[in-house]
């Protein structure tokens, strides 16, 4: 069967995941957010309850 011989797809595979986690992953996580999170506490809200006009 065709699908088990590895030759054709083990070496793009291997290649792909080598260039991933050697090339591109540092590039990427050397990356700033430009709008760093805020360490504010949140405010809650004030809700008013709905009044349903047919009760």
């Amino acid at each position: 069967m065709p699908q088990l011989n590895p030759a054709p797809w083990f070496f793009m595979m291997l290649t792909s995941w080598l260039m991933l986690t050697l090339i591109v992953q540092p590039k990427v996580s050397s990356f700033t957010h430009t709008n760093p999170p805020s360490y504010k506490t949140p405010t809650p809200s004030k809700t008013t309850p709905w009044t349903w006009p047919w009760t």
